[in-house]
């Protein structure tokens, strides 16, 4: 009988494992603990020494108009950008499943996109939706003022909203092929035989067997666009046109970096952990419920 494998030295675990420790206790737990100190003390701009105010940091935000404001357009912007990239994410694999000509050219290009960082993408597609040049000013020719992100604030969103969608078409493209793959043949071509068209096969079968793929998905991309969107507004917007597409989380370095309101921004940022922690919940108490695990 082969006998278990140990290290005799619990040294050498400890020195593997000692720099990924340290990174996240320098890059995540120590400003999270920080992050909650300035949220309940006053933080001085330029130093000084903090003073301890309790709850007055929240009062201050849940009283400003401008952060309920900001609260909404964070959840119209990742409802939106969510559906968005997970319809067009699901289309691009059912076709690249179903094996059409090329299909092996769009795998791999389908997936480059998510090698991109945020705010190349959002300085690529503000060129693309500059309304002075490119297809943007040959539709203002034929409509002048039918569209301008600069003055208006519909536009603006709209721009943003797309950019996101984008930058998650490619995460959410991996998975949905790899969950349409793992789906036996055997049960398409039954569904086939039967007289099942392609858009019944996929309704009746290849969706609800997806369900696992979609809730993941969802998860993911709603949390992303709620905390990893501020490359894309400060690049494409800057949260303008009069703070039309001002983030939370944009909001958080505009009042913390620009305004020096340290302990406003600290209490914003737990507000919208908080915010994210509660959505998720809310997914998981009640939409995986609809979730079947094959």
């Amino acid at each position: 009988m082969q006998k278990r494998a140990y290290f005799k030295a619990n040294w050498l675990a400890y020195l593997f494992i000692a720099p990924q420790l340290l990174i996240i206790f320098v890059f995540f737990y120590w400003p999270a603990s920080q992050a909650m100190y300035w949220a309940f003390t006053l933080e001085q701009p330029f130093g000084g020494g903090n003073q301890w105010v309790g709850l007055d940091n929240f009062k201050a935000v849940f009283s400003d108009e401008t952060y309920w404001a900001s609260i909404w357009r964070s959840i119209v912007f990742a409802v939106l950008s969510t559906g968005l990239a997970m319809s067009l994410a699901l289309v691009l694999a059912l076709f690249a499943d179903r094996q059409l000509r090329g299909y092996r050219f769009f795998r791999v290009g389908m997936i480059w996109p998510y090698a991109i960082a945020a705010p190349a993408a959002a300085l690529a597609f503000r060129f693309l939706f500059n309304p002075q040049s490119g297809v943007f000013a040959y539709l203002n020719t034929l409509s002048p003022g039918l569209w301008n992100p600069a003055l208006s604030g519909v536009d603006a969103m709209t721009a943003i909203i797309i950019t996101q969608a984008w930058k998650q078409v490619s995460y959410s493209f991996i998975f949905f092929l790899a969950g349409l793959q793992s789906i036996p043949r055997s049960l398409i071509e039954a569904g086939s035989m039967d007289g099942a068209r392609v858009m019944r096969r996929m309704v009746d079968l290849q969706l609800p067997l997806l369900a696992p793929n979609i809730f993941f998905l969802l998860v993911i991309n709603m949390t992303d666009s709620f905390t990893d969107s501020f490359g894309i507004v400060d690049i494409l917007t800057e949260g303008g046109p009069a703070r039309a597409t001002e983030l939370m989380v944009y909001k958080i370095y505009v009042d913390g970096f620009q305004g020096l309101d340290y302990s406003g921004a600290a209490a914003q940022s737990l507000v919208l952990m908080g915010l994210v922690i509660l959505m998720t919940f809310f997914q998981f108490r009640f939409i995986e419920r609809r979730v079947h695990y094959t």
